[in-house]
């Protein structure tokens, strides 16, 4: 395969998971705890990032931000203004593929069959993922959202709990999908050839 037919694929890959990412917002996501949901685009954004490096895992789920605030976030009014719009869309869903930076130590793990590496950056990748992206909602729900706290409760404890509680619920169930994921097809994770966006040759 080219160099360039590899970067080609690489794009169809983003594109892909990106769709994916953004149809899996359609699942029921609630967890029953008000305001506190699971995010299950970040597990297949992770993937391809762990497979490709934190620049192809960036850019998918910097596309599917885009496509989120497009389909949903204006339609359900979770646009104040640019800047809290920026935040919570295109860089908080961008930065949920910065596992990506654990991608060459996964591999290599995978090639050489040690499981406890394997786990540790396979791990390592979702949870900087989650804790970058809800990060960057708990900013936006102190600075924007503060209005809606509970009388007597400061802004930044209630966007604490509020996004704390969100990231807690999507990294556990992120930890159980991405450890059967480098258990039982491994493959996912090590593409023929290693040239991706951010990923050294």
């Amino acid at each position: 395969m080219s160099k360039n037919s590899d970067k080609l694929l690489i794009l169809v890959e983003i594109a892909v998971i990106a769709a994916f990412a953004m149809a899996l917002e359609y699942v029921p996501h609630k967890t029953g705890i008000s305001s506190v949901e699971m995010s299950y685009g970040i597990i297949p954004v992770t993937v391809l990032a762990l497979r490709r490096g934190p620049g192809a895992g960036m850019a998918a789920g910097l596309t599917w931000g885009v496509l989120d605030l497009l389909l949903i976030g204006f339609s359900e009014g979770s646009f104040l203004n640019v800047v809290q719009g920026v935040l919570e869309y295109p860089i908080a869903f961008g930065v949920a593929g910065l596992g990506g930076v654990f991608a060459g130590r996964l591999q290599a793990a995978l090639k050489g069959g040690q499981l406890r590496r394997v786990f540790l950056y396979a791990w390592g990748g979702i949870l900087l993922g989650t804790l970058a992206k809800y990060f960057c909602h708990f900013l936006a729900g102190w600075v924007f959202w503060g209005s809606y706290a509970p009388k007597g409760m400061p802004a930044w404890l209630y966007s604490l709990v509020i996004n704390g509680g969100s990231a807690i619920a999507s990294g556990l169930l992120g930890l159980i999908v991405i450890s059967v994921l480098v258990t039982s097809v491994k493959q996912l994770f090590l593409p023929k050839r290693t040239v991706g966006l951010g990923h050294a040759a």
